[in-house]
């Protein structure tokens, strides 16, 4: 089974998790996830499947939308609720307005601590690995962009938000740090991804829909292979250029001036390969799925 799959993922296990439940009930060994969510998380996880999985390359700098819930009052080791408390409750003082206006110094690009409980790789190995094993956990901040982080209303000690967020960023540091700002430490006690990239809830299947399906229905509920990676044009060629592409070969393709990736196809929904424009027309195959 070749194409991707939006899965609305339930709270209480990984994406791991959720890529070996996938495997079962479609009968396709080769799966991988675009982005991880982490445990106490839902929402959209696109899976790509079979020969698709090569194409995660293309899909890397997505961004990303939430909604969710950061709880005031104590820090956690692992910056949201599943951590342990890092130190005495202290009650919160600020309004919402003054934690909306704390909140504005998130906005835009900001270089970013990732928790140490997480899976950014430290010498190939998960940061959250070594924190578990009590070592030293070496994190760099990364460059990120938040372009939207907005504080929907306070109750109690917990605010709701929405937030948009690059390629990269950990909405649980943001909550972290705003604690820390508001001088009473905070964590993410929530959290829902709405969209990743072009792909929404709406497009999104749960697992337990996921089981009824028998691997046709499943497949029949793939997006159509050309309305993926949409910034790329399509086109489709006839089986001797098929075959040069097979080969590694150049060829001619319709000139798209502002596109330097194509997606070739062989037939409406059998997508041969992506190619990267040369110059002109001259197409040459970066990665070839058949």
């Amino acid at each position: 089974m070749n194409g991707l799959l939006i899965l609305d993922k339930p709270a209480g296990m990984t994406s791991h998790d959720v890529v070996a439940i996938v495997r079962r009930a479609t009968g396709e060994k080769s799966i991988g996830h675009l982005g991880t969510l982490d445990p106490m998380a839902t929402g959209v996880l696109p899976l790509l499947l079979g020969k698709y999985t090569r194409l995660a390359q293309f899909f890397g700098q997505a961004e990303k939308f939430y909604t969710g819930e950061i709880r005031f009052g104590f820090a956690t080791d692992t910056f949201d609720a599943e951590g342990t408390p890092a130190g005495e409750p202290v009650a919160l003082s600020k309004s919402l307005a003054e934690l909306r206006e704390l909140a504005l110094r998130f906005q835009g690009e900001l270089d970013q601590m990732p928790p140490v409980f997480s899976a950014k790789k430290i010498n190939g190995v998960p940061a959250y690995k070594l924190a578990r094993a009590g070592k030293d956990v070496p994190v760099k901040p990364a460059r990120i962009t938040i372009h939207n982080f907005e504080l929907m209303g306070l109750e109690g000690d917990t605010a709701s938000f929405a937030m948009q967020v690059s390629a990269g960023g950990y909405v649980r540091s943001v909550a972290h740090e705003l604690g820390e700002l508001a001088g009473c430490g905070a964590h993410l006690s929530s959290l829902r991804r709405t969209q990743a990239g072009a792909f929404t809830l709406a497009q999104s299947i749960t697992l337990d829909e996921l089981k009824a399906l028998t691997p046709q229905e499943v497949e029949a509920r793939l997006p159509h292979p050309r309305s993926l990676l949409p910034e790329m044009p399509s086109v489709t060629v006839d089986e001797q250029t098929a075959g040069r592409i097979r080969n590694g070969m150049q060829v001619n393709a319709p000139e798209f001036s502002d596109a330097p990736l194509v997606k070739i196809f062989t037939a409406p929904r059998e997508l041969l390969a992506i190619g990267k424009r040369i110059a002109g027309t001259l197409v040459q195959p970066t990665v070839v799925l058949g």
